[in-house]
């Protein structure tokens, strides 16, 4: 009898165990995304999703990075409002630097640009994916509540969906001036990226 009480029981218990274990790491996801810098990333994302496609690589490829550039440029102020480490300050200030003049050279090309057939419904599935990556990999960071590190660790994610995006546009690009831009991206936040993992790397 006393056997048959205790399967049960211990049955219960292995249930409450699961669903604690699954409400804390719900609780975790809820805190981290309560993160500004997070907050950021979850509007632009909506933001993206929402916005119409052309299927034409060049145009989306243009519209979709004046998005993540905001982002980014938003990001980097927050840093400069609540960050104390003077390479990291100085690290936001050269993003909002270089990817404002990105975005009025993006603002430029789509202001004069129809898009082009045939279209490639292809690009925008290979954006998405890019995309969904980056906020999974920066869903299985730690977020400290440190902004310094919080964002160096961050914008190593978001430079690197970047560069996804411009890779996928020289595949399927057409157009000089975003593969020139797309190129330079690339260029520039792979030289990012190494400076920025060295510093995390000298700040755990």
């Amino acid at each position: 009898m006393n056997r048959l009480f205790r399967l049960p029981l211990l049955s219960l218990f292995l249930v409450s165990l699961l669903f604690t274990a699954c409400k804390m790491d719900h609780d975790m996801d809820d805190m981290k995304h309560e993160s500004p810098y997070m907050k950021i990333m979850d509007a632009m994302m909506m933001e993206m999703d929402m916005q119409a496609k052309t299927q034409d690589p060049d145009h989306d490829y243009a519209t979709q990075m004046v998005m993540h550039h905001d982002a980014a440029i938003k990001m980097a102020e927050e840093e400069l409002r609540t960050g104390s480490n003077q390479e990291m300050k100085t690290t936001a200030q050269d993003i909002i630097t270089k990817q404002r003049a990105e975005i009025g050279q993006f603002n430029a090309f789509t202001s004069g640009h129809q898009p082009m057939q045939p279209l490639v419904p292809q690009f925008n599935t290979v954006q998405k994916t890019n995309m969904d990556k980056m906020m999974t990999a920066m869903d299985a960071r730690t977020i400290t509540a440190r902004p310094d590190y919080d964002f160096a660790q961050l914008m190593v994610d978001h430079h690197q969906a970047a560069i996804d995006n411009s890779e996928a546009l020289l595949q399927a690009g057409r157009n000089a001036t975003t593969r020139a831009l797309a190129q330079a991206i690339i260029t520039d936040q792979r030289q990012e990226i190494a400076a920025l993992q060295n510093w995390l790397t000298r700040n755990k």
